[in-house]
């Protein structure tokens, strides 16, 4: 059990304190309600670029890294199609260094055009070196656009195309923050050992006075049921052929969504799992398979990837999977088998929870969902879906007609 106590400053900021006496340490955590589905379809990449610019120094911290690195303290972020998220983990005596850089930043922070032009030649770089120039780079371009029609997943968070941040210019990047990174945008979190009425103090002494933001108006446009079949097929320099199944999975929040992701856990989790064991362990047509849900706040993605051994084609592979798929559709699972899936997924959330960094992240996200008591509830949830649910979303996810494949072929091949 995760206690918390959550309080919602007069500037709109929300705060969550989460006291654990066991650690030396304190985590701060910023959560900022944008992402890449937030940006236009002309524009894309802007939040991406924005993770990078918020450590171009404020107007009382030249350089966000020193005041940390001389606490003690380390600091990280990340940017995906819904949210950007900033981090530090530090001392917990030193909280306040932690708490004076964020704030700075959230309110004054340093973009001019050196920083810009700094971080737009890094985020290029980027672009080129994980998508233009790595085997299976631009897999999620092909997959979103073929996946989505209407909602802005339709791009990937490193955005469409580089074009979009090479015209970007020093204005459009201003408006950006103006219209994101205020406190009204945001939820704080601070877990570790701290006293937590003593946090809030501190938190309204450092954000209390930045001013709310008027955020523009953003509507995301929902997607459809997908009720057709949808097929791109891709020649490139990559080592192997390579098979991408996407099927439309229910959001984050939907209760549909713990059992899909039991359902992904029942199919590939583990040497034991179904298609492990029969598709790479017995049969030896595969090279590589996985399986996992995108997770994202709005209706997301079941995908399937696998790679075929030599000899096999993809049509093979995706044929051999194609027959678990209605084996599991067709027969319900067995006991011990969902049991063996629950108890992993416990696992995983019991040990997350070791970690204040985890806790912080995972306190911010789901008040961002909308409920921060769900990271006690969630366990729970995966141990009341039984083999009926499991088989009922089989049935839902996994109709020949109603999913979307990426067929990945080597120029080697």
């Amino acid at each position: 059990m995760i206690n918390f106590k959550r309080r919602v400053l007069k500037n709109g900021l929300k705060v969550l304190a989460h006291q654990d006496s066991s650690t030396p340490l304190v985590a701060v955590n910023l959560l900022y309600n944008v992402g890449s589905k937030h940006e236009n379809e002309d524009k894309t990449g802007f939040a991406h670029l924005f993770e990078h610019l918020m450590f171009s120094g404020s107007a009382n911290a030249p350089n966000f890294d020193d005041p940390l690195q001389l606490a003690g303290g380390e600091n990280n972020a990340f940017t995906n199609t819904d949210i950007t998220n900033f981090y530090d983990l530090l001392p917990a005596a030193h909280l306040e260094t932690a708490l004076w850089l964020e704030s700075d930043r959230m309110f004054q922070l340093n973009i001019d055009q050196k920083s810009f032009e700094l971080q737009q030649k890094v985020v290029l770089e980027e672009f080129k070196e994980t998508c233009l120039n790595q085997p299976y780079g631009d897999v999620w371009h092909h997959l979103s656009s073929i996946c989505y029609k209407n909602h802005s997943y339709r791009w990937p968070t490193i955005g469409q195309k580089p074009e979009h941040i090479e015209k970007a210019t020093l204005e459009e990047v201003k408006d950006f923050y103006s219209n994101f990174y205020g406190p009204n945008n945001c939820t704080l979190v601070v877990a570790g050992n701290i006293e937590e009425e003593e946090c809030f103090q501190l938190v309204e002494k450092w954000f209390g006075d930045i001013p709310a933001r008027v955020s523009p108006e953003c509507p995301i446009k929902k997607e459809e049921d997908q009720l057709d079949f949808r097929q791109e097929i891709v020649h490139a320099d990559a080592p192997i052929d390579s098979l991408y199944m996407a099927f439309q999975c229910p959001e984050r929040v939907h209760p549909d969504f713990y059992v899909a992701d039991l359902l992904s856990d029942v199919l590939i989790n583990g040497a034991s799992s179904r298609l492990y064991q029969k598709l790479f362990k017995e049969k030896q047509i595969l090279s590589h398979i996985d399986c996992y849900l995108t997770g994202y706040v709005d209706r997301g993605l079941f995908l399937i990837e696998a790679k075929p051994s030599e000899g096999h084609s993809l049509e093979f592979i995706k044929e051999a999977i194609w027959e678990e798929l209605e084996l599991i559709k067709n027969e319900l699972v067995g006991e011990r088998e969902l049991q063996k899936a629950k108890n992993k997924v416990e696992n995983a959330l019991v040990f997350s929870e070791t970690s204040i960094l985890n806790k912080a992240i995972n306190l911010a996200f789901f008040d961002h969902l909308g409920d921060a008591n769900l990271i006690n509830e969630e366990a729970d949830i995966y141990q009341n879906i039984d083999a009926k649910d499991i088989q009922r979303m089989a049935q839902n996810l996994f109709d020949r007609n109603r999913y979307s494949e990426l067929l990945y072929y080597s120029n080697k091949s």
